[in-house]
This record gives C-alpha cells, sequence and structure tokens, in this order.
C-alpha cells in the first residue's frame, strides 16, 4: 500500500514539473524570449535599385542594441563605397557576393564570398560590393545601424527609372 502511495505521489510530483515547465516555456515566450524567424515571414523593404532589407531581430535604430537585418540583392547589383559607425558582421546566406575596400568601387579588389562565407568590417572602414548573383546576406551589428555613403549620388535609389 505505501509502495502504491509513493508511486502515485511521484507521478503527480512529475506531473506538475512537467506542467510548470510548459507554462514557464509558454510565459518566456510570450516575454520575447526564445522565437523563431521564418525566411518566409520577413516583410522586406526596397533600400537602394536591386537591393532591400528585411529586419529579422532586434531593432538597427537602438543605440547600443544587437540586431540583425538581411539584405537582399538582384544579381549585378553594385553596392557603392560606404561606412558604418559601427562593426559589421556579414554571412552569405544564399548567392555569390564579392566585397572590396576602399573609397571607390574597384572590381579588380573585389573579394568572392559563397554562401556561409563571413566578414568582419570594422566600424568607419569604407567598403564596397557587389551582389555577382542573387544573393542574401545576413548582417549582425550593435545599433544604431547607419549607412554613410561616401559618394551619395552613386547610391541609386529604389525608385530610379532606369536610362
Amino acid at each position: 500500500m505505501k509502495s502504491n502511495r509513493l508511486e502515485i505521489v511521484c507521478a503527480l510530483v512529475a506531473a506538475s514539473l512537467a506542467m510548470a515547465c510548459v507554462l514557464y516555456a509558454q510565459e518566456k515566450s510570450a516575454a520575447g524570449g526564445h522565437g523563431i524567424v521564418r525566411s518566409a515571414d520577413l516583410k522586406w523593404t526596397p533600400i537602394m535599385k536591386g537591393c532591400e532589407m528585411a529586419a529579422v531581430a532586434g531593432d538597427a535604430s537602438a543605440e547600443g542594441a544587437p540586431f540583425t537585418v538581411r539584405l537582399r540583392c538582384a544579381a549585378g547589383t553594385i553596392i557603392p563605397a560606404h561606412w558604418h559607425p559601427t562593426d559589421e558582421n556579414v554571412t552569405v546566406l544564399e548567392g555569390t557576393f564579392q566585397v572590396g575596400m576602399g573609397e571607390k568601387y574597384d572590381a579588380a579588389k573585389l573579394e568572392t564570398m559563397q554562401a556561409g562565407n563571413f566578414v568582419s568590417v570594422p566600424k568607419e572602414m569604407r567598403h564596397y560590393a557587389l551582389s555577382k548573383t542573387a544573393t542574401i546576406v545576413q548582417v549582425n551589428a550593435i545599433g544604431p545601424f547607419k549607412v554613410n555613403w561616401v559618394n551619395p549620388s552613386e547610391a541609386i535609389p529604389p525608385d530610379a527609372k532606369a536610362h
């Protein structure tokens, strides 16, 4: 009889612990804890001719806060020379992306990155890129995210008409 009672008490304790874990996980998720971001759910916004950006996590405009964004570019898109006020960590998720360092776009200085490759660009480092094929890159950094064009006239607005 004592053995049955002990088994029932142990089963009730185990069930209570399992329920508490489920409730804790739901509360953490509801409070902004763990969350899966699905590619299909991203909201893409045009940022320049041939490229659009989507927020993945965090607030890119918040001072000192970590964030993640994705940049999706059409094949052949040139991203003119620019710099950021914070370090930028870039991972190629899809396609072939080429990057170069300097004040002016120079195709001869481009280095090729394939899916899975990573580059860390220090703050204020002038750099540029070419989306050799259709690409998606992920940028992780600390906010605020700001693009400072070396020559703003080279940054073609997303709604610019083709010549």
